[in-house]
């Protein structure tokens, strides 16, 4: 799945292809992705006549901004945008087509189908599910290290499993999880409520900046992640221990861990991270 870093390569890049562009018609071919309004018909005649003024993003969810409306937008695992010609043909797994005016279109593919669409009133999508229920992004002024201590006080989780609720902390995934946890030398498995404040200072530090690295780079190319002009992250090529079970830790060389944490694959250092 997308992470915070690479949903925003995504909005940077597909905001430079459709920004300014106005819909002519819209054609929903999996109608079960739309969550508001129930009706996916009403969905395609709202955005009839709408031009995109901007993409922004809320941990992994794209909002794109339009006259009237906004949509919200989450990619899940599998989901992709792409500009094309109408000329050009139908990809199989296509479940959205965005025309515009200018005889180009905005495609959306999903594989696994799992992608949702929220559409609603400008000025409306903050204040209701599922922007509403998200913690602070990593890089907002809400997100602190007494926002953390507080936080993880009220909770019996491990640290991995309370860095990956999105309403906790908007954004983090099972990758920069992992490797936010390694730089700041805290052990998986450790509960959240038992961090000391010198732990929870350094992982709000590399929080920050492993997911700005990340964004740097264009996010990392796991699996089938590529950005909405068809290229490919570069921050995978920096990455400590995910992904990297067996092989020797950059900085001990003792071999990288993988456990299960909270049903998750998780990768760690266990003398780094002891």
């Amino acid at each position: 799945m997308p992470e915070l870093p690479e949903v925003e390569t995504i909005r940077r890049t597909l905001l430079a292809l459709v920004k300014g562009k106005k819909i002519q018609e819209v054609h929903i071919f999996w109608p079960k992705m739309i969550k508001k309004p129930v009706d996916f018909e009403q969905f395609c005649d709202a955005l009839i006549g709408q031009t995109i003024h901007d993409i922004r993003r809320t941990g992994k969810y794209l909002k794109f901004y339009f006259d009237d409306y906004v949509l919200v937008s989450h990619l899940r695992m599998e989901g992709r945008y792409g500009l094309y010609s109408k000329e050009d043909p139908i990809e199989k797994h296509t479940h959205a087509i965005f025309k515009f005016i200018d005889q180009t279109e905005l495609r959306y593919k999903d594989v696994r189908k799992f992608g949702t669409m929220h559409l609603f009133k400008l000025g409306e999508e903050e204040g209701a599910p599922p922007l509403s229920q998200l913690g602070p992004e990593p890089f907002s002024e809400l997100f602190t290290v007494e926002y953390l201590r507080e936080t993880f006080s009220k909770t019996s989780r491990k640290i991995k499993v309370a860095l990956l609720d999105q309403t906790i902390v908007a954004g983090l995934g099972n990758i920069y999880v992992d490797e936010a946890l390694f730089r700041a030398q805290i052990h998986p498995e450790r509960l959240a409520k038992d961090l000391q404040l010198n732990e929870l200072k350094r992982l709000h530090e590399q929080i920050i900046e492993t997911l700005q690295e990340a964004v740097e780079k264009g996010g990392s190319t796991v699996r089938s992640y590529i950005n909405s002009q068809g290229q490919i992250g570069m921050f995978q090529l920096n990455l400590n221990v995910y992904g990297r079970n067996g092989e020797p830790c950059r900085e001990c060389g003792t071999s990288i861990e993988k456990i299960m944490v909270g049903g998750r694959g998780t990768h760690f250092c266990p003398k780094c991270q002891n």
